[in-house]
């Protein structure tokens, strides 16, 4: 790819729902001379589209899309398609969950709309390297999930936090569960200490957040 051997600039493609966001970016990017704007896309199924058709260096991913498939899915996509390009996620969200997802999938970095201009053109310019771009806030909390990786939940403690997602009381939860009370209420204070969290609200954001439960439809 012309990103990668010195022989021109970085193609790139932005994946963007919002139309002053894609503008705003297409003149960020015209005051650099080694990167080119070549496509717009306004939702993940776009995205994917003109991945194939225009043949990108680098795709910048919105993770939020509006309808239809989201930013992971249309990374995931364009990333099977042949001679892909490379996927640079640029988003507002920086969730533990977020990351972990587009990571997973295969995107070459993860940069918050929040940073500096001089970020993006360098997270561009690395991803094109086939290295990896990371915003600092990023960089450092995937290290800290490295050096402190969160207590793992138990299977019961899994099946606490659902009932508790689905509103159930400390009474309730005992009945489904078979057993007291009391048995619910530690099950509650080793929950809450895991996710570093002291309310039943706040238990299920991080646990739905984390993707440790899913909840009901």
């Amino acid at each position: 790819m012309t990103g990668e051997d010195g022989g021109g600039g970085v193609r790139v493609l932005i994946a963007d729902d919002h139309p002053v966001v894609r503008a705003g970016l297409c003149a960020l990017l015209a005051s650099e001379p080694d990167i080119e704007v070549v496509a717009e896309a306004a939702d993940g199924a776009a995205a994917v589209r003109q991945a194939g058709l225009t043949r990108p260096d680098l795709v910048l991913m919105d993770l939020r899309l509006g309808e239809g498939i989201d930013g992971v899915e249309a990374t995931r996509r364009i990333l099977e398609l042949p001679d892909p390009p490379r996927v640079l996620v640029l988003t507002t969200y920086d969730s533990d969950a977020d990351i972990a997802r587009a990571i997973d999938v295969g995107a070459a970095g993860y940069l918050l709309k929040a940073g500096p201009p001089e970020e993006l053109f360098a997270g561009i310019r690395t991803a094109a390297r086939g290295e990896t771009a990371l915003s600092p806030k990023v960089a450092t909390r995937l290290l800290n999930r490295v050096r402190e990786p969160a207590p793992a939940l138990s299977p019961r403690e899994i099946e606490t936090l659902e009932l508790l997602a689905r509103g159930l009381s400390n009474r309730q939860i005992a009945k489904e569960l078979f057993v007291s009370e009391a048995t619910v209420k530690t099950h509650l204070v080793h929950i809450f200490a895991k996710l570093g969290v002291d309310t039943r609200t706040a238990a299920v954001a991080t646990a739905v957040e984390r993707r440790l439960i899913r909840l009901a439809d």
